[in-house]
């Protein structure tokens, strides 16, 4: 291979359409756009504006409740896990913790801690200490010898935008 012969994969880069060069293009005169009307000028903001009627989205009923309070793991799968061992990043004999998963960078940051999940497969025996797991990932760590301890959750010390606002108001 030479430099001269590398090129992008087919369909990768795609050329743009160079609008207002003639009729012949195909896009000239109006680029496009039809004719007159708001749409046809460049600064619309008119997207789910009904020209003053109730939007649909507002017409329409609400279902569903998110939890302003609610935990977020840093999940992560037993195979990710096995490949820290092998490559030496994760020490199998020591416990598990997920302060040590965080230093090895098999997780980035803990959030309100960290939760076992069980895709992927585990060889090494080792003692997981973290805040969940879900059961096929309990199963894979005793099947290979290991043990899973679970522990309460920690609660993400930076505020959210919620309690932001009430910190400041007071």
């Amino acid at each position: 291979m030479k430099l001269n012969e590398i090129s992008d994969n087919e369909g990768a880069h795609r050329r743009r359409v160079r609008v207002g060069r003639g009729i012949g293009s195909g896009k000239g005169k109006t680029c496009g756009r039809g004719v007159k009307g708001q749409k046809s000028r460049s600064g619309v903001a008119i997207d789910g504006y009904e020209g003053g009627q109730m939007a649909i989205h507002m017409r329409l009923p609400k279902r569903g409740f998110n939890k302003p309070n609610q935990l977020t793991f840093a999940e992560v799968n037993l195979g990710r896990i096995q490949k820290a061992i092998d490559d030496g990043k994760l020490d199998a004999g020591a416990k598990v913790t997920e302060e040590a998963l965080v230093k090895s960078g098999v997780v980035r940051r803990l959030k309100d801690g960290v939760r076992l999940l069980g895709k992927g497969e585990i060889k090494a025996k080792a003692q997981f200490e973290v805040t969940g797991a879900s059961k096929g990932a309990i199963e894979a760590v005793k099947g290979a010898g290991g043990d899973v301890a679970i522990l309460p959750p920690k609660r993400n010390p930076q505020p959210g935008p919620k309690e932001r606002k009430s910190a400041k108001s007071a």
